[in-house]
């Protein structure tokens, strides 16, 4: 296997090699593929914005999903494409202008200035610089990203009825969010560049395998110290709900060790549920607003659903396909690492930070990486579709399509999709394409208690994240 890796590095290094020439256009061809992809993904942002031009519901949910219903799905989708590609045109302007105008080094220098004014002797170096630059540069792009991020959620969300949040609450948010990826990030991004620059050649390795650490040790400590921070948890009230879930975990020998309910609804009117843990304690966590808007038989049978990607090792298998991914990135970028060419097509003529060849090797493998989303989103549709085969084999059918019908219509989430951008965007099946693998049909007019007919957005991607578990 070692054997094999070396091989794989040493052709890599030979293009890198190859690569690595006085006058190579790195910083047109980084440009190039960020317009490209720009270009790319509001091709098919147009392609699914004549979808939400549609005044007819897909045929398959024509019967459970009321016109008026429909229609606000249609509006507040084409508002989400709108927002989305003026968001990503400012976006692509900032990072032309970044490249462009060569804003790397200057900060990078000015960052230099402030250490050696600022910091004792002993703090000084790449590390302490790469730090410093790096918490500056992501508190400035948040400061920048303000007047779209408050758009978001107090316009666009507050128009359809979604959002929830005070501004107080969103400020306070923000500041946490910050602080806390200082005191997180600093020790990690630390480490991280210590282990590049004492391992050699083969830092990719270490690199794997501590950031591998990193993030088993995320999945434990983030319902405990993470959440809290955030959201009240309050153990789920005995009853026939509690009793049922209880039965379902124990018949498919889940190792529940904790039930609770999260205050989502302090946010939004957003309904989710996750599960999280360690192989042999794991907790459910459903939010109050999935408790308000369904029954105690559907809140069990997407429980059901979920506990289906536990039984049949989705959970492993994605977690295990993410480390190959991100072995594979650590071991380009260490191809990539001496590369003067692009370091200096950048402005680094003098110098060549690991944090610089980190953020422009991550741009020049955007093209694979998209190519590497769409790949992902095959498997995980392939096993949202095995996930509902294995809720209906529990007796389910009937109460998941009913509150998969229910979070379409609290969502306000795209009622049909075109088939290149779903492909490309969505991790989940549309819920005409599961509806239709379960083979659904009913007459049946699906109504949500108006306490909760309020919904903020739920990204279709909803995808397993390895600090925070299953979601549901």
């Amino acid at each position: 296997m070692l054997g094999l890796l070396q091989q794989f590095q040493d052709r890599l290094r030979g293009l890198a090699a190859f690569l690595d020439r006085p006058g190579f256009p790195w910083k047109n061809l980084i440009i190039g593929f960020t317009a490209g992809q720009y270009v790319f993904e509001n091709f098919l942002l147009f392609r699914q914005y004549n979808v939400y031009k549609r005044t007819v519901p897909p045929k398959a949910i024509a019967n459970q999903i009321d016109q008026k219903t429909y229609d606000k799905s249609q509006a507040y989708g084409r508002s989400k494409a709108k927002f989305s590609f003026v968001n990503s045109t400012i976006s692509l302007i900032k990072s032309i202008g970044l490249y462009h105008f060569d804003v790397y080094p200057i900060l990078w220098n000015i960052t230099s200035g402030f250490i050696t004014s600022y910091f004792p002797t002993r703090f000084t170096g790449e590390i302490t610089q790469s730090l410093v630059f790096f918490f500056a540069f992501s508190i400035t792009d948040t400061i920048l990203s303000l007047p779209l991020s408050y758009y978001q959620s107090f316009v666009l969300e507050e128009k359809y009825g979604f959002n929830k949040m005070t501004v107080s609450l969103w400020l306070t948010d923000l500041v946490k969010s910050q602080a806390l990826g200082i005191a997180l990030g600093g020790p990690i991004g630390a480490a991280f560049l210590a282990i590049i620059k004492k391992t050699g050649d083969a830092f990719f390795f270490y690199l794997w395998l501590f950031m591998l650490t990193v993030q088993l040790v995320a999945i434990t400590i983030y319902p405990i110290v993470i959440v809290p921070l955030f959201n009240k948890l309050t153990p789920l009230e005995p009853g026939s709900l509690k009793e049922s879930i209880d039965a379902l975990a124990g018949k498919l020998k889940f190792p529940l060790s904790e039930l609770q309910v999260i205050d989502g609804s302090k946010r939004s009117s957003h309904s989710n549920a996750y599960f999280t843990g360690l192989p042999w304690k794991k907790k459910i966590v459903i939010f109050d607003t999935l408790l308000e808007q369904s029954s105690d038989e559907e809140v069990v049978a997407v429980l059901a659903h979920e506990l289906g990607h536990w039984k049949m090792g989705h959970t492993t298998s994605l977690l295990g396909v993410a480390q190959v991914h991100m072995f594979s990135i650590f071991l380009m970028f260490s191809a990539f690492i001496q590369n003067r060419s692009l370091y200096s097509d950048f402005g680094f003529t003098k110098e060549q930070p690991i944090i610089m060849g980190l953020l422009l090797f991550n741009d020049v493998f955007v093209p694979l990486d998209c190519v590497i989303k769409f790949l992902m989103n095959l498997m995980t549709r392939k096993f949202e579709y095995e996930a509902d085969r294995f809720a209906l084999l529990q007796g389910y059918a009937k109460p998941l399509a009913r509150a998969l019908i229910k979070l379409q219509i609290t969502n306000l989430s795209s009622m049909d999709a075109d088939g290149w951008y779903s492909s490309y965007h969505y991790s989940h099946p549309i819920l005409t394409e599961r509806l239709k693998a379960m083979n659904w049909s009913s007459d049946e007019k699906i109504e949500v208690p108006k306490a909760s007919s309020k919904e903020t957005e739920k990204s279709e991607d909803a995808s397993v994240s390895a600090a925070t578990g299953r979601e549901l």
